[in-house]
């Protein structure tokens, strides 16, 4: 890689991880008392793919390990979020899906940060940031294992 392509990519991950760190420090503190990002994240995803899906699914699609997906899911399952059951075709395996309560908590938790989200774009600008989406997603699928 050549000096100009090292400094290219270095830029490019800083302001990435940069950003990913603002980002997650203002959305958290927007989130509702007790709602972390991760249980966030977990309740949007169940609720905008409709069924069930396995721990081992949610761990794979959030790029986090069994365990820590496993903590997760525990914590939401206490709060009342998801419902974790058997899966009745194969034992081995659990299936957990969003519960009215996680819903009803996803939807709080975006009634919340829509105006901080609004804000940034707003900032931005609404075509800057639909321009940016292509080559982020682009990005995040490349560097997906």
């Amino acid at each position: 890689m050549s000096d100009d392509a090292s400094s290219l990519a270095i830029s490019l991950f800083g302001e990435i991880l940069a950003a990913d760190q603002m980002v997650r420090s203002r959305i958290g503190r927007g989130l509702p008392k007790g709602m972390e990002i991760s249980h966030f994240s977990v309740l949007n995803h169940l609720a905008w793919h409709d069924g069930e899906r396995t721990p081992a699914q949610l761990a794979t699609v959030f790029s986090v390990t069994r365990g820590a997906m496993t903590n997760t899911l525990n914590k939401l399952e206490i709060a009342g979020y998801v419902h974790i059951r058997p899966d009745w075709d194969d034992a081995r395996r659990k299936l957990v899906g969003i519960s009215p309560a996680g819903r009803a908590a996803r939807d709080e938790a975006l009634r919340l940060i829509a105006p901080i989200v609004g804000d940034v774009i707003e900032q931005v600008g609404v075509e800057q940031v639909r321009s940016a989406i292509p080559i982020l997603r682009e990005l995040r699928m490349r560097m997906t294992p």
